[in-house]
C-alpha cells in the first residue's frame, strides 16, 4: 500500500523556475513589441477622434439643412447653433429642435463647435479647431470640417 501523505517530490536547482536571464529576455520582447504596437494605438486613437468630428460635423449640417427648409435661411451668426436647439420668438416656421440631443454637441476635444454662415445667408461653414483648440496645426491639432 502506497502513504497518500507524504508531501510530492520539490524540485530544486535549475529545473525550480525561470532563470533571471529568461525573465529580461522575456521583459526586452515585450518592450519591443509595445514599442511597435503602441505609436500605431495612439494614431488610430487620434484618428478615431477627428472622424469623430467630421461625423458630429456633418450631423449638425444636416440639423442646419432643415432649419433652413422650415425658416428659409440658416441661423445668422448670432443664432449661431443655438437656433438648432432653442426656439427663437423671432424666428417664423421653427419646427425644432432640430438636434437629436437637443442640446449644442462638443468636438470630442471639449470645445465647442464654430459656425459662421457667408453674407448671403445660404451657405455654412461648421469647423472644429482640434485639439489646441487653435487655427491650422496638424494631427490631432488640425482643424476638422464636413
Amino acid at each position: 500500500m502506497t502513504d497518500r501523505t507524504k508531501e510530492p517530490a520539490r524540485v530544486y536547482g535549475p529545473e525550480a523556475g525561470f532563470s533571471l536571464m529568461e525573465l529580461l529576455v522575456a521583459m526586452v520582447i515585450l518592450a519591443l513589441i509595445m514599442g511597435v504596437v503602441a505609436p500605431r494605438v495612439v494614431g488610430y486613437l487620434s484618428r478615431a477622434k477627428s472622424q469623430t468630428a467630421e461625423v458630429q460635423i456633418r450631423n449638425i449640417k444636416a440639423a442646419a439643412d432643415m432649419f433652413l427648409l422650415d425658416v428659409g435661411r440658416y441661423p445668422t451668426d448670432e443664432e449661431g447653433l443655438r437656433a438648432l436647439v432653442e426656439p427663437r420668438t423671432t424666428v417664423t416656421g421653427w419646427f425644432g429642435p432640430y438636434l437629436q440631443e437637443k442640446t449644442i454637441p462638443v468636438d470630442p476635444w471639449g470645445q465647442p463647435f464654430r459656425y459662421s454662415v457667408s453674407d448671403d445667408g445660404m451657405e455654412v461653414h461648421i469647423f472644429s479647431l482640434g485639439r489646441d483648440n487653435a487655427e491650422g496645426g496638424s494631427g490631432e491639432d488640425e482643424d476638422v470640417a464636413a
